[in-house]
């Protein structure tokens, strides 16, 4: 099914408790969240505000191997203070949660994640990236129509995959995940590069991303505690969070090493300090 689609749901693969643990744990972390103003980056999938907010920002850029805050539109005034409470404004955290964070890494690592990886023939799995994604009431903006590839980039292509687990159940009226099945097998059109030093942004992209009918798309709700598995080409998006309630989600990157060239253009980079690491223990 996984590889007839680009997806696949798996219900109820992690329990109540593990999604309450994940959830009382980023409370911790952002009532502990020290965000300088200058660095308070707004989360965007549209790509004009993308290459000004992410791409102008080291802050974003240099995100992989630490545990950063991202926000939601609109919840900042020019002078960066918060003009909703900080615990509603925020849109994810990234990059490192699974190599920084006990509880993530240990849901990263979990036994079940491991066999599920061997299922699936990963001989050499490495995590390459985590986010919590809170999808906040009413203003949790959309995604727009994407491939994960486009940002993760390797060569050949299709040895990336995402885990996306949702730590809430996912509903049409929240912003549940919308996948075009079987998007997976025609490549990529579109990537986002680092950017030549001396540019006034960060990243820039090559190429463009297609116009996809809306009536391709099917949704896909889940009940916290599920895991939908996300092929690196599959096209997927997400609407705006139109209800009052939340869709909070914990997602990570996994990468097969095994005769794979990670691009050395990819806004993410393994650092000394955090070589990709196995997903394997």
């Amino acid at each position: 099914q996984f590889h007839e689609d680009g997806f696949l749901v798996l219900e109820r693969f992690f329990t109540a408790e593990e999604c309450d643990r994940m959830r009382d744990r980023i409370q911790r972390v952002i009532a502990e969240m020290e965000v300088p103003p200058h660095c308070r980056t707004e989360f965007s999938t549209k790509e004009k505000e993308q290459l000004q907010a992410q791409g102008s920002s080291d802050y974003f850029l240099n995100s992989g191997d630490k545990i950063r805050f991202f926000f939601e539109k609109g919840v900042l005034d020019e002078k960066g203070n918060f003009l909703i409470p900080k615990e509603k404004s925020i849109s994810k955290i990234g990059h490192a949660l699974h190599a920084y964070d006990p509880v993530f890494k240990q849901i990263t690592h979990s036994s079940k994640v491991q066999e599920l990886g061997r299922k699936l023939g990963l001989e050499s799995p490495v995590i390459v990236q985590s986010m919590y994604i809170f999808k906040q009431p009413g203003i949790g903006g959309e995604v727009t129509p994407h491939q994960d590839a486009t940002f993760l980039y390797t060569e050949p292509l299709g040895r990336v995959l995402g885990f996306w687990i949702a730590l809430e159940d996912a509903t049409l009226e929240n912003g549940c995940l919308w996948f075009i099945p079987g998007s997976h097998t025609s490549g990529i059109t579109r990537r986002m590069v680092r950017a030549s030093p001396g540019t006034s942004t960060c990243v820039e992209f090559i190429g463009s991303e297609p116009t996809y009918e809306d009536n391709r798309f099917i949704p896909v709700p889940i009940s916290k505690g599920g895991l939908i598995l996300i092929h690196g080409e599959v096209v997927h998006k997400s609407e705006l969070n139109t209800s009052e309630l939340s869709r909070h989600a914990f997602t990570f990157h996994v990468m097969e090493a095994k005769d794979t060239s990670w691009s050395k253009e990819n806004w993410l980079q393994p650092t000394p300090e955090l070589p990709f690491p196995s997903l394997y223990t």
